[in-house]
């Protein structure tokens, strides 16, 4: 847990700056998402679309809507960014971080997206520990007995519903 959270403050750190260089200098992925669809990743065996639904997504949705994209990839960023540096759902973090790095990947993208996807791999499958040293440790308890005292109240009133039948029937 010591070790991840050295790990977990950088990457996070990463995450938190270029989604607020993003949501502060005026990003627009229009430029990217225009490019993914004009030069798409293509088999050289077979000439065809490694990931034609991908594709078909970018063209038929994400330009579309490039107004939402622009603004969800930043926050989204930023957000991933947060959560790792404070320790805050940070399992729920790493999986959305890993999330954009693939679609940047689908998309024809490399850069430092493997690195990144191997960093938020390991902080994923660490799950609980990812957040020990962070709000996570207050957090998690909390939400446990949040779900688990809903999902005891439903157990107990399932049986006292309009289906009950009294046993001297």
């Amino acid at each position: 847990a010591g070790i991840l959270l050295f790990v977990r403050l950088y990457f996070g750190y990463e995450w938190l700056t270029h989604g607020w260089q993003k949501l502060t200098g005026g990003f627009t992925a229009e430029g990217f998402l225009n490019n993914a669809v004009a030069k798409p990743i293509i088999d050289k065996a077979t000439n065809e679309l490694v990931y034609p639904t991908f594709t078909a997504f970018i063209q038929h949705f994400a330009l579309p809507n490039v107004k939402i994209i622009n603004f969800m990839i930043p926050l989204g960023e930023f957000l991933v960014g947060l959560g790792l540096i404070l320790g805050v759902l940070t399992t729920a973090a790493a999986f959305f971080g890993l999330l954009m790095n693939f679609m940047f990947m689908f998309a024809g993208t490399v850069n430092t997206n493997p690195w990144f996807i191997l960093i938020g791999g390991i902080l994923f499958m660490a799950g609980a520990n990812t957040g020990r040293f962070g709000l996570d440790y207050y957090l998690m308890p909390y939400l446990r007995k949040l779900f688990t005292h809903k999902n005891d109240d439903a157990n107990r009133t399932a049986g006292t519903g309009m289906n009950h039948t009294p046993a001297h029937t």
